[in-house]
C-alpha cells in the first residue's frame, strides 16, 4: 500500500491543475505500469480514466529528498507507445459501438521497453542518468535512490510531476509528500468495478479553500430569531339533524325539555368568582397552619428529648466525677489526689470543730477537740504512708519514663507526611541499658538466671574503670558469693537496692550514656547554674527560676513550690484541682480562636482563684449556678484579647450560647452591662500588671524572630554568626 499511498498526490495534483482533465490523471497500483491500458474498460470507464500514459520527470535530493524524472523529447519509444495507445483506444469505441458486450482486446506495446531519464538531485545541482522501464512506478524509484544515496525513504519528501496544461502543453509541478503522523481518515472514493481497484479522495492532504468574507452581516439577530405568534380562531361548523318527516320516523323516547335557568350578571358571575377564591384561601391558610403547629410540635418534642439527653448527660458526668473523685481518695497517686485529700480533711475538720463549739462548752468541748485533734492525726498518718506508697510508684514511673525517652528513637516527618524513625549508636546502647537494669529489677527470678543478669552487668559496667564502676562490680561480686552460699533472697533486698540506685546512677552518667545529657534537670555547664538562681527564704536554699511559683502581680520571688506545698499540706489545705480544669478550658478555648492571646497563659491557679471567688462571687452571673466544674470563663467581647477585664463566668451552655452573639447591647440590658462592666473594672485594678507583661512578651517575640537566623540541627543561629 505504499505506492498506493505515494500515488494519490500525483493524481490529486494533476486533478488540480487542470480541472478539463481531472478525469484523465487516476492512481495506478504497484503491478501495473504508469501507461498501462486495461482492455475490460467500457468507453464510459475510458473516459473516467487516463488511458494516455504520460511521461514524468522526478527529482531527488539527498537532504529533501526530491525526486525528479526528466521526460525529454528525444524519448521516441514512448511516443510511440503513446501513439499505440490512443489507436488502441479509437479502436476499442469503434468495436464498442458495434457490440458493447464483446472484449476489449489487448493493447499492443512492448512491456518491457525502456527510456533514458534524466534525475536532477537538489539542491547539489547534479544530474544523474539512468534507463528506466516504462512500467516502474515512483515507489520503485523512490526505493532504489534511497539504496544509492543511503537515506531512508521517509527523508524522500518531494517530487515533481508532468501535466498537461491548459495549453496543450506539459507544465512541472512539485508535489509535496506529507509524512503523517496520525492514521489518515478514510474520506470516502470510488472502487473500479472491473479491476477491483479502490481509489481514494485525497481531501486529507490538501487544504480546503477558505471562503472569501462576505460583506454582508450574516450573524445579526434578526436571522436568527423568529417571531411567532399564536392566534384562535373560530371556524363555522356545518351540522344537520334528522328530523320526523314522510317515510322517516324518529323517536322522541330520549328526548329532554331544556328550559333556561336563571340569568347571571357579570357582576354576581364575578362574586361567585370572589367566594370560590375565598374558600380556596381558608384551605390554604387551613393547610399552612397545620404545617406550622405540626412542626411546632415536632421542635418542642425534640427540644423535650434533647432537655432529657442533657439531664441524663449531666447526671453521667457528675456520677463519673464524684467516682472518679472517690477513686482519687482513696488510691493517690499524684500531688492534686493529694491535696484533694487534704482540703477534704480539712473541710470535714472544721464542720466538726463548728459543731463542737455549737453543742459543748467546758471541759466536754476540750476533751471533744483532744479527740477530734487525734482524729486528724491518724488521718494525716494515714494519708502520710498513702503517699510514701504513690511518691514509690511514681518514682518508678519516672524512672521508667526516663529509660524509654532515652532509648527511644530519633523521629521525624518526611514531605509525604509519614513518620520515619532511625536508632543511632547511643539510641542502640540506651536501650542494651534499659534491659539490664529491667532484669535486675525482676523478681521471682532462679539462681541461675541472677546470676546470668549480675554477669551481663559486670561485663557492662567493666568497660569503664572508674570508682562507681567499681564499687558496682564488688557488689555484684558479695551477692553472687551470697547466693553461692544458699542465702535467702528476702535478706538480700537491700543489697539488690543498692546494685540497682547504683547502676541507675551509672545510666544517668552522659558519658556513660550519651543520651542522658538531653533529659537530665541539672545542665552539664556549670557556667549555666549562675543564671536564673533565686533564694528561697523558706528552706534556705539557691533553686532555678523553675521551681518558684509567680503569681502575676508578685513583686517578690517567694517561697518555692515544694515549701508552698508543705505549707498548704500543714496549713491552708486548698485544692487546686476544678480551678486547673478550668484554666486547661479557658487556654484551649484561646487557642481555637487563634488571635495569638497572651494574658490567658499568664494567669495562674492563684489568679483565677481569685477572679473566680472575688470578682464573680463562684457563680455564673446569669443563672447563679455555683457547681465551678459547670462553670467557664469566656470572653466578653468575642472581637478582643481575652482578659479579666474581658470576661464573663457563665455556665458551658450559656457560654455557648453568649459566644454566638453579634451584639451584646441587643441581647443584654443596660442594668446587666453595667454590672458586668463594674466587675471589669474590680480585675483591672487587681491584675494592673498583666497587661504591661503581655506588651513585654510580644515584644520579646519579635526581637527574637528579627535577631534570629535559620535553624540548624534544631538550634537558633545568630545573624551575625550566619554571615560570617
Amino acid at each position: 500500500m505504499a505506492d498506493a499511498a505515494e500515488d494519490i498526490p500525483q493524481a490529486d495534483t494533476a486533478a488540480e491543475e487542470n480541472p478539463e482533465n481531472a478525469g484523465q490523471v487516476a492512481e495506478q497500483p504497484e503491478d501495473n505500469a504508469e501507461n498501462e491500458v486495461n482492455p475490460d474498460q467500457t468507453e464510459a470507464e475510458q473516459e473516467g480514466e487516463n488511458t494516455e500514459p504520460q511521461t514524468e520527470q522526478a527529482e531527488t535530493t539527498e537532504e529533501a529528498g526530491e525526486v525528479t524524472q526528466d521526460a525529454a523529447a528525444e524519448e521516441e519509444q514512448p511516443a510511440e507507445t503513446e501513439d499505440a495507445g490512443q489507436t488502441t483506444t479509437a479502436d476499442n469505441r469503434n468495436e464498442a459501438e458495434v457490440d458493447p458486450h464483446a472484449p476489449s482486446p489487448e493493447p499492443k506495446y512492448d512491456k518491457d521497453a525502456t527510456a533514458t531519464v534524466k534525475f536532477l538531485l537538489m539542491p547539489s545541482g547534479q544530474v544523474a542518468t539512468m534507463r528506466c522501464g516504462l512500467s516502474q512506478t515512483l515507489a520503485e524509484l523512490k526505493h532504489h535512490f534511497a539504496s544509492e544515496l543511503k537515506i531512508p525513504p521517509q527523508m524522500i519528501l518531494f517530487i515533481t510531476v508532468r501535466v498537461i496544461a491548459d495549453t496543450g502543453g506539459f507544465r512541472d509541478v512539485v508535489v509535496e509528500i506529507e509524512r503523517a503522523t496520525r492514521k489518515k481518515p478514510y474520506l470516502g472514493g470510488y472502487r473500479h468495478k472491473q479491476t477491483g481497484l479502490e481509489f481514494h479522495h485525497a481531501g486529507a492532504q490538501t487544504m480546503q479553500k477558505q471562503r472569501p468574507p462576505a460583506n454582508v452581516d450574516r450573524f445579526c439577530r434578526d436571522t436568527q430569531t423568529v417571531e411567532q405568534k399564536h392566534m384562535v380562531q373560530q371556524t363555522t361548523n356545518d351540522c344537520s339533524t334528522q328530523m320526523t318527516k314522510i317515510g322517516v320516523y324518529v323517536s322522541n323516547m330520549k328526548d329532554k325539555l331544556v328550559v333556561p335557568g336563571k340569568y347571571t350578571t357579570a357582576d354576581a358571575y364575578h362574586a361567585n368568582i370572589l367566594n370560590q377564591v375565598v374558600v380556596i384561601q381558608k384551605y390554604y391558610r387551613r393547610w399552612l397552619a397545620k404545617n406550622y403547629v405540626d412542626k411546632v410540635r415536632n421542635d418542642q418534642s425534640k427540644r423535650i428529648e434533647w432537655e432529657r439527653e442533657e439531664e441524663l448527660r449531666k447526671k453521667k458526668e457528675k456520677e463519673d466525677r464524684i467516682k472518679r473523685e472517690f477513686e482519687r481518695r482513696m488510691n493517690p497517686k499524684n500531688k492534686e489526689d493529694f491535696d484533694l485529700l487534704y482540703h477534704a480533711l480539712e473541710k470535714w475538720r472544721f464542720e466538726e470543730k463548728d459543731r463542737i463549739d455549737r453543742e459543748l462548752s467546758g471541759a466536754e468541748r476540750k476533751a471533744a477537740l483532744c479527740q477530734l485533734l487525734d482524729q486528724e492525726t491518724q488521718l494525716i498518718a494515714s494519708i502520710g504512708r498513702h503517699k510514701l506508697d504513690a511518691d514509690e510508684e511514681n518514682r518508678q514511673k519516672r524512672i521508667q519514663g526516663f529509660l524509654d525517652k532515652a532509648a527511644s528513637p530519633k523521629k521525624w516527618k518526611g514531605p509525604d507526611g509519614k513518620a520515619t524513625e532511625m536508632d543511632t549508636p547511643y539510641t542502640i546502647r540506651a536501650q542494651e541499658l534499659r534491659e539490664i537494669y529491667n532484669s535486675i529489677n525482676m523478681k521471682y527470678l532462679t539462681q541461675d538466671e541472677r546470676l546470668d543478669v549480675l554477669l551481663t552487668l559486670k561485663h557492662t559496667v567493666k568497660e569503664h574503670d572508674c570508682k562507681l564502676t567499681q564499687e558496682i562490680i564488688e557488689l555484684i561480686d558479695r551477692e553472687a558469693d551470697l547466693l553461692m552460699r544458699g542465702v535467702k533472697e528476702s535478706n538480700l533486698d537491700g543489697l539488690r537496692k543498692r546494685i540497682s540506685t547504683l547502676f541507675l546512677q551509672y545510666i544517668k552518667t552522659p558519658m556513660f550514656n550519651p543520651e542522658a545529657a538531653r533529659l537530665l534537670k541539672v545542665p552539664q555547664d556549670p557556667s549555666q547554674l549562675r543564671k536564673n538562681i533565686y533564694f528561697c527564704p523558706s528552706c534556705n536554699q539557691y533553686l532555678p527560676s523553675t521551681e518558684f511559683h509567680l503569681s502575676s502581680n508578685s513583686r517578690t520571688v517567694g517561697k518555692c513550690r515544694k515549701c508552698d506545698k508543705i505549707d498548704n499540706d500543714g496549713r491552708i489545705r486548698q485544692d487546686y484541682s476544678h480551678y486547673k480544669f478550668m484554666l486547661k478550658s479557658l487556654r484551649n478555648s484561646e487557642q481555637d480562636y487563634g488571635d495569638d492571646a497572651k494574658i490567658a497563659f499568664l494567669m495562674q491557679e492563684n489568679d483565677l482563684r481569685y477572679l473566680v471567688e472575688n470578682v464573680w462571687n463562684s457563680q455564673s452571673i446569669l443563672s447563679a449556678w455555683e457547681d465551678l466544674y459547670d462553670l467557664a470563663l469566656v470572653r466578653w467581647d468575642k472581637h478582643e484579647e481575652w482578659a479579666p477585664w474581658n470576661c464573663i463566668l457563665l455556665t458551658k451552655e450559656e457560654a455557648t450560647a453568649h459566644e454566638k452573639l453579634e451584639g451584646l447591647e441587643e441581647a443584654y440590658g443596660k442594668t446587666f452591662i453595667h454590672k458586668v462592666k463594674h466587675k471589669h473594672t474590680l480585675a483591672r485594678n487587681y491584675f494592673s500588671r498583666l497587661p504591661g507583661m503581655a506588651e513585654h512578651l510580644r515584644s520579646s517575640d519579635q526581637e527574637k524572630t528579627t535577631k534570629r537566623g535559620p535553624s540548624v540541627a534544631g538550634r537558633a543561629v545568630p545573624v551575625a554568626s550566619a554571615k560570617a
